[in-house]
């Protein structure tokens, strides 16, 4: 079927959609990646998360480089800053309880009251996607008391002046109606990072998802350079180590970038449904292979992308462990391993140890590893180039084969025989202490060249959310609320394990969080059932009512499959699949979106609970 697509619409007919559903680097970036260069297939922009981030970072700092994780325990000032750090970094959180029981202050800036926020010391709420300006009216204050450092500035920052002017912009008053928050606590949240000793902010990936999501990084990044905190141990900025692994393994070996050719045009995977429903696409999407992933369940604007693979012209096929709705639209559904019978390289985004995943069985039945299958489609289509034959183990040792300190004495045989270990960051691992930033001047960049000659702003800068009532009032008449999605689900992964009964158990149904001021108005009540609507789509649930959110704010949790929920659409059904600034990330939290009582479920279910 793929050749006679090839045939009639060339290679480029053909996409791969996939991200990191099995966790590990051989069964997510191995053999695919050859695969698809070598057939010519249209390129996916894996971007849905990081990249924006990551990319607002390296603007500021050069790269996402952080301090280490295990540091935490040194800082005295402790910002989680758009992270549920209960639910989605585990390993961190001992870290920082136990700074917390040293006399640690920790701050959580969240709209949201998280089970993180609920065990933080301080819980700062504020509008959701104007994390950026309160960065700058913190960094107004800092700079108007005198509190930066300026020996450190002097020294490692580029731009300061022209920074000092922008923040002349953003009074404490200014900030706190632009963010929702009270002037008073802006200042003392201000004047506390800054006088704290060692102060760290930690970032996740949640803030990225808005449509200036790699400003936002790139301003909060100037933070921790304005008043020195790089200088000490446990101070500085910590998001994702990944980059560390990536520095230390040989990951073109396994992808052979050498093979992709950059002329193919590329789909970004935030945008999957427009993509598959484009009927000025030349030539369209004939064929869609899925592994490592379920855009049904987490591709924003759900109802674009099950349009597009509703298709009856578009073959797809699926490599899965489970009949995911994904799965139910495909032409194919082909089984996968688990990682119980696979062999895999595990890195990290939040810790900085290399785990080699070892199968405990044999593959059951038929299934097959990602790399097994795709050289078995490459026989299939007769390609017959030496890379095809590389086993599992060689390309383990590919990746290890690096000479790069951070691997010095990791080799495949310590891996088999100990399980795991620790990349070789130096001992005073202080990434910033004495500048040597990553970046075009050397220095943390407050003003940057390279932003400017690319047309965006130079100076870290607050836009308001493309939909959001700032951003588009006009819209916000009609859906006044603002729409988060939420990793709150203890018992999933996003989207994984969403259909274990025992995990739909523990998760019991997906409700709405919704605050009194808000509910009161429309005749809602508590476990009320609600409609969530949007241009793109609606959502039944049941809602609580409660101080878990703002007013003009709500919150339902992602990851729940379509199928499995009691009115029988998700959260995506309601998200924005615009781009973010720069980076190619998502803006689906810029969501706005309107709630209103209902009777019943309209797909006449009316049980609680999905099981």
């Amino acid at each position: 079927h793929l050749q006679k697509i090839i045939a009639t619409d060339g290679p480029t007919a053909i996409l791969p959609y996939s991200y990191l559903g099995t966790q590990g680097l051989i069964q997510m970036s191995g053999m695919d990646r050859r695969f698809f260069a070598r057939l010519g297939a249209t390129r996916l922009e894996r971007a849905v998360c990081g990249e924006a981030g990551s990319s607002g970072l390296a603007a500021t700092i050069g790269g996402e480089d952080p301090m280490r994780p295990e540091d935490v325990i040194h800082s005295r000032f402790i910002i989680l800053w758009g992270t549920n750090t209960v639910v989605t970094n585990l390993h961190l959180w001992p870290f920082i309880r136990q700074a917390q029981e040293n006399g640690a202050t920790v701050v959580v800036i969240d709209p949201l009251k998280t089970r993180t926020a609920a065990a933080a010391d301080w819980h700062v709420r504020p509008l959701p996607g104007t994390d950026a300006a309160l960065a700058l009216g913190m960094m107004h204050v800092i700079v108007a008391e005198g509190l930066h450092d300026t020996d450190y500035v002097t020294r490692y920052t580029l731009g300061f002046e022209l920074l000092r002017e922008r923040l002349a912009d953003y009074s404490p008053e200014r900030t706190a109606a632009l963010t929702g928050l009270e002037a008073q606590e802006i200042v003392r949240l201000a004047r506390a990072y800054a006088t704290s000793r060692p102060a760290v902010i930690r970032l996740l990936v949640g803030m990225e998802h808005h449509s200036h999501g790699a400003m936002i990084f790139r301003t909060i990044a100037c933070l921790p350079a304005l008043v020195g905190a790089w200088r000490e141990r446990g101070g500085g900025l910590l998001y994702m180590t990944v980059g560390l692994h990536f520095q230390a393994l040989n990951a073109g070996a396994l992808w052979m970038p050498k093979l992709e050719d950059q002329t193919i045009r590329s789909i970004n995977m935030v945008q999957l449904g427009r993509a598959l429903t484009d009927v000025a696409l030349t030539p369209p999407i004939r064929a869609l292979i899925v592994y490592n992933g379920n855009p049904s369940a987490m591709a924003p604007n759900q109802q674009l992308v099950l349009a597009g693979l509703r298709r009856e012209d578009l073959f797809t096929v699926v490599h899965e462990q489970f009949l995911t709705d994904t799965a139910r639209h495909a032409d194919y559904v082909l089984p996968a391993t688990t990682e119980v019978e696979h062999l895999d390289l595990l890195f990290s985004w939040g810790q900085t140890y290399l785990t080699l995943n070892q199968p405990a069985i044999a593959p059951l039945g038929e299934a097959v590893p990602n790399t097994e299958f795709f050289r078995r489609l490459a026989a299939r289509l007769g390609f017959d180039e030496p890379y095809f034959r590389d086993s599992d183990e060689d390309l383990v040792r590919s990746a290890l084969a690096s000479d790069h300190p951070y691997l010095h004495g990791i080799t495949f045989e310590r891996l088999a025989r100990e399980g795991w270990a620790p990349l070789c960051l130096p001992q005073d691992w202080q990434p910033f202490a004495k500048g040597d930033f990553p970046t075009p001047s050397g220095k943390c960049e407050f003003y940057s060249a390279d932003l400017a000659a690319r047309g965006f702003d130079p100076l870290p800068s607050y836009i308001p959310a493309a939909e959001s009532p700032a951003g588009d009032p006009m819209l916000a008449a009609r859906y006044p609320l603002a729409l988060i999605t939420t990793k709150s689900a203890l018992h999933f992964l996003n989207s994984s394990y969403a259909n274990l009964p025992h995990h739909l158990k523990a998760e019991r149904e997906p409700l709405l969080e919704m605050h009194p001021h808000d509910a009161a108005p429309r005749g809602i009540g508590d476990h009320d059932l609600v409609r969530v609507s949007n241009d793109r789509g609606t959502v039944e649930l049941r809602v609580r009512i409660g101080d878990r959110v703002r007013p003009g704010v709500v919150a339902m949790p992602s990851g729940w499959w379509a199928s499995l929920s009691p009115g029988g659409s998700s959260a995506n059904t309601l998200t924005a699949d615009g781009l973010s600034d720069w980076g190619g990330g998502g803006d689906f939290h810029d969501t706005l979106v309107e709630v209103t009582r209902l009777p019943s479920f309209s797909n006449g279910v009316s049980h609680s609970f999905p099981i």
